[in-house]
């Protein structure tokens, strides 16, 4: 029997195990293999798991030991799904499919988008947007790392401003896609003039930052959908078989 898992540290609090049970009806295992050392969690894998999803903090980590690299992941430089093939071990990019996937449901016209945060659902955000059709510009708190991963991915054409110009690359947006851990340094100030009228797709789905009145106006997308999408792509690629969407609906309802 084919059997799956995550590793990461921590992974307690991954919804994997339930959307997995949920997908397929409990015929597969899926087990948290929680670890600070990623060579041990890898080997874990090699010897018991026929697929992983991966976690932070191992996602290049994860991406580096792979034999194939899907498009996406070539570019984001990160993976968090990974399995065993008759050509080798495949790194994919579920994250990156969440958004497609979100993006292509809600059939937006495509215009200009600001991706805040470079860390790995970031870097994922920004590369799906691109091949979707959208003007992509990178803010981060560090500028040299949005730097350094727009010239990295250079064919994707990232444009990058400074964290001090926060309110000018908002207020130029039509989408902002919110990946940073915490709330953004200035973001409280802003009013919500700045923000009527925008998509904002926000990834923290356990404490979104982008709360309140100043969104009233705005088109907010709850990172349950990312969620929900990444998992649906996600697991298809793990067993080749198509996983129960509505069962897996139902799953991240009750949350």
């Amino acid at each position: 029997m084919k059997r799956f898992g995550i590793i990461g540290d921590p992974v307690a609090h991954s919804m994997s195990p339930r959307l997995f049970r949920a997908a397929y009806g409990g015929r597969y295992p899926y087990d948290l293999i929680e670890g600070s050392d990623f060579e041990a969690s890898w080997e874990r894998f090699l010897k018991d798991y026929d697929g992983i999803n991966v976690t932070a903090p191992f996602k290049e980590k994860a991406a580096a030991k792979a034999d194939i690299l899907s498009p996406a992941v070539r570019r984001i430089g990160a993976s968090n799904l990974i399995v065993k093939t008759s050509e080798g071990i495949f790194a994919d990019n579920s994250d990156y499919h969440g958004v497609v996937l979100t993006l292509r449901y809600h059939n937006f016209r495509c215009g200009k988008a600001l991706v805040i945060g470079c860390g790995g659902a970031g870097k994922a955000a920004a590369v799906a947007l691109f091949d979707e059709g959208w003007d992509v510009t990178l803010l981060n708190r560090t500028l040299s790392r949005a730097e350094a991963f727009a010239e990295a991915a250079s064919e994707c054409r990232f444009k990058v401003k400074d964290a001090s110009s926060l309110k000018e690359a908002i207020r130029e947006a039509d989408l902002i896609a919110y990946t940073a851990t915490a709330p953004f340094e200035g973001m409280e100030s802003l009013g919500a003039e700045v923000f009527n009228g925008k998509i904002i797709f926000e990834a923290n789905y356990r404490n979104p930052s982008l709360t309140g009145p100043a969104f009233k106006e705005s088109i907010m997308l709850s990172g349950m959908e990312w969620l929900l999408y990444q998992a649906i792509a996600g697991y298809k690629t793990f067993t080749g078989e198509d996983p129960d969407a509505e069962s897996m609906k139902k799953i991240i309802e009750k949350i």
